[in-house]
């Protein structure tokens, strides 16, 4: 048997490339034994829609848009601008909680909602009222319902004139508070009877942590989470025992000190989309911002007093002097952007192709702000006309109901989309906008 032998060279070779492979196994090994943990709340994260979208286009009737909805069941789903967290997600998530911004980012929404407001030290909160800690937050079980503009009495019960306001308390005793799932019990007796009362469409099972937070707070939030801004200046309540210009001096010093705190925090102003529902907020923020005031978005309350959707003579101011002020965005409840006719289609109201026609654009809340399981009616009033809930009002064409579950959310997204062309949709739970835009395209 004849054996063979390496020279030097080949030996040589043969020892550094057993060095070398030996090099790999053991960076290889070293690069995977300890894999780094994903941030699921990154940029390019996917996102987690879970069952709810495919649940309501099950329900959906069949057609078109049912189709091409679960046609897109199995794609990767990417964040987008066109949903909006309102509050975070609150329809199961503590509204204006870190948790509940978490929720609307890993839902996909590219934008997120903190409602500002102030505490008694003139530090600015994410609450979606003045006054609402009674029923948003623990505060009628602890020490600090005694500072309350009305605290809970326990031997005295009076569930209804209950009132804690943010401005009633410090900010460094606002962070000591949990939040809650929006809520009271009517009836109760007691302070933990009182925090009860969710209603059964939403969940008491994420109250468990509940962190408030600061508006300062939810800047570096969002933007750790690679997302937009959209705060939003709430007026004041004028039965609290504070009053903003006890704090700041005068409206315009609060309007002015919500934009600086995002011009201390470094965030561009092509990032931020500031609203009020107040109309001199937005005309002062285009006099004396007017890189913030390019995306400012005025909310539009007029439903309160008296506006008609369909019927344009009531528009004051009108959708043209609205363009002539400086606004660009204008941002009313679903309703006013939506009519029925007789055949049963959803179609664009009066109110949206005026505003499409001065060159608004269009943004709309709240999406899964209410309980549509059975419809959006709500029977008749006393004169036999029919009521609808809040967000389904056009819905009131007596030949025919369009809203019959909750199925039918997709058909109210769809015409707001494709027909009205709005740029955006608040919603309470993102993950069934962010499903459809990016079905969509949007």
């Amino acid at each position: 048997m004849r054996l063979f032998r390496l020279n030097t060279p080949y030996k040589a070779f043969i020892k550094a490339s057993s060095f070398a492979i030996t090099l790999a196994l053991t960076l290889t090994t070293t690069v995977y034994a300890e894999p780094q943990r994903p941030n699921f709340f990154n940029k390019t994260a996917n996102i987690q829609l879970g069952p709810r979208p495919s649940y309501l286009i099950e329900g959906l009737p069949q057609g078109k848009l049912k189709t091409t909805l679960q046609q897109c069941e199995n794609r990767r789903f990417v964040k987008t601008d066109f949903s909006i967290g309102h509050r975070g997600a609150p329809l199961q998530f503590p509204e204006h909680t870190r948790e509940s911004y978490e929720a609307a980012a890993k839902m996909g929404a590219g934008i997120l909602e903190c409602d500002v407001t102030f505490t008694a030290d003139g530090e600015l909160v994410c609450r979606h009222d003045q006054c609402d800690l009674h029923t948003t937050t623990n505060i009628i079980t602890t020490d600090l319902n005694q500072q309350c503009t009305v605290p809970w009495n326990e031997d005295n019960p009076n569930p209804s004139s209950v009132k804690c306001c943010a401005s009633d308390i410090t900010l460094a005793q606002f962070k000591t508070l949990k939040g809650k799932i929006d809520s009271f019990n009517p009836q109760a007796t007691t302070a933990a009877d009182y925090l009860a009362g969710v209603p059964s469409w939403r969940t008491e099972n994420y109250d468990s942590r509940g962190t408030l937070m600061t508006h300062k707070e939810s800047i570096e939030l969002f933007k750790s989470l690679g997302r937009k801004f959209t705060p939003e200046l709430k007026g004041p309540d004028r039965t609290a025992n504070l009053q903003i210009e006890d704090v700041f001096g005068s409206q315009e010093n609060y309007a002015q000190k919500m934009l600086d705190e995002y011009r201390e925090a470094g965030v561009s102003p092509k990032n931020v989309y500031p609203q009020s529902f107040n109309l001199n907020d937005i005309l002062y923020w285009i006099e004396n911002e007017p890189e913030f005031a390019q995306q400012a978005v005025f909310l539009d309350g007029r439903y309160a007093t008296g506006i008609n959707p369909n019927d344009a003579s009531t528009f004051n101011p009108t959708m043209d002097e609205l363009v002539k002020q400086g606004i660009k965005i204008i941002a009313p409840p679903i309703f006013m952007l939506l009519a029925v006719e007789n055949n049963g289609e959803i179609v664009p109201s009066v109110y949206a192709r005026e505003a499409k026609k001065a060159g608004l654009d269009i943004i709309t809340w709240s999406l899964e702000r209410s309980d549509i399981r059975q419809g959006s009616r709500r029977g008749t009033d006393a004169q036999g006309n029919i009521l609808a809930d809040f967000y389904y009002q056009f819905d009131i064409n007596p030949e025919i109901q369009t809203v019959n579950s909750d199925g039918d959310l997709y058909r109210v997204v769809d015409v707001l989309a494709q027909d009205v062309g709005v740029i955006g949709i608040f919603s309470d739970w993102p993950a069934t906008v962010t499903y459809y835009a990016n079905c969509m395209k949007l």
